[in-house]
């Protein structure tokens, strides 16, 4: 059976390009020029999927999609907003509002076949019941392979690409997205009024960035930054709360997840309040050992800056740089440059208050 499309765009010859690529497709495409025909048409046909423009006569992109989520017979349709290079800047406000995803003007074919074709994989998961997708009665099978449950029925979500050093996101600004790390790593961390920051997490290629704040429903308590050039999968939070509520094996896989975060954070505090420096910097060693090299690698070199570490241990740069010197002295670790290599690792993980 067709899938129907409801094409809502001004400009008459983007308009015709994309209803012919995606008849081409195969797809039954409804193609109107503002927003008033489009919701107009959206309830007349039922549509399985809503491309809109933002930037629009009579009735924007924003008023369209705030029209669509008041309908209960039009709020679940997938709705992907079409933008200029020059509405970057707008894309935000879109996402929170809750489109699904944009495509960027001018793009190819592919592009926007692409897209949508993702989209309605995705809605058809998603409409699935929880029966048919959760076949075991191993529970803690279903547990341990939660994550990769997630990202199968969340499409893979939204490849975004973030260079060294971007926010990902800001403490105090609403969730809309969950993050998924396919490659990369990104810091959290918190800045006091004096601008002096600590790092809370660490995450790498296979974790989740910000899920914390997606099930308390609170805002952000802590900033995301990218530590080197990352790709992340971005699942919208509407998506997120669906599958959650529909498999159990994913809540409990995030449940423990949150369990392990609030663990490691108690002995990040604990050591921070009551370690000696020279503890501290050895149990930070060993840590991003443990996170950064799983494999036992022995040639790895922790690739960290001084003021990134610094900020995990809570202590000025200064001090952590005479810290690593006396280690290295002690032939604990190797340094080259800007990297860390570890020595003894025993000797770093027994090493007395």
């Amino acid at each position: 059976m067709q899938k129907k499309i409801l094409l809502i765009e001004d400009n008459a010859d983007i308009r015709e390009n994309m209803a012919e690529i995606l008849s081409l497709a195969d797809y039954q495409v409804f193609a109107v020029q503002d927003g008033k025909e489009g919701i107009s048409t959206a309830l007349k046909e039922m549509p399985d999927l809503i491309l809109c423009d933002i930037m629009m006569p009579v009735l924007d992109g924003y008023g369209v999609l705030h029209m669509v989520q008041k309908n209960p017979v039009l709020q679940d349709t997938p709705f992907i907003f079409l933008t200029a290079r020059s509405e970057r800047n707008e894309i935000r406000r879109g996402m929170e509002l809750g489109a699904d995803d944009y495509i960027t003007k001018p793009f190819d074919g592919t592009e926007l076949l692409s897209a949508v074709d993702m989209r309605l994989r995705k809605a058809d998961r998603l409409k699935r019941p929880a029966t048919s997708i959760l076949q075991t009665s191993d529970e803690s099978c279903a547990i341990s392979s939660g994550k990769d449950l997630l990202l199968e029925l969340a499409g893979c979500g939204n490849l975004n690409r973030y260079k060294k050093k971007q926010i990902v996101y800001w403490e105090g600004s609403h969730p809309t997205r969950l993050f998924y790390v396919q490659k990369g790593k990104v810091k959290t961390f918190k800045r006091n009024n004096d601008g002096k920051e600590f790092i809370t997490g660490l995450f790498r290629d296979g974790d989740f960035v910000g899920y914390t704040p997606l099930m308390e429903d609170t805002m952000y308590r802590e900033t995301a930054e990218t530590l080197e050039d990352t790709e992340l999968v971005a699942i919208p939070r509407s998506e997120f709360e669906i599958l959650l509520a529909d498999n159990p094996a994913l809540m409990k896989r995030f449940v423990c997840m949150l369990a392990q975060n609030i663990d490691e954070k108690e002995e990040q505090l604990l050591s921070v309040a009551y370690n000696s420096m020279r503890k501290k910097v050895a149990d930070t060693l060993i840590m991003l050992c443990n996170k950064y090299n799983p494999e036992n690698n022995p040639d790895f070199q922790i690739d960290l800056s001084r003021e990134n570490m610094a900020a995990i241990v809570g202590v000025a740069k200064e001090s952590l740089i005479r810290m690593l010197s006396e280690l290295k002295d002690e032939n604990l670790i190797g340094l080259q440059g800007s990297k860390i290599k570890v020595l003894d690792y025993l000797a770093l993980k027994q090493m007395f208050n």
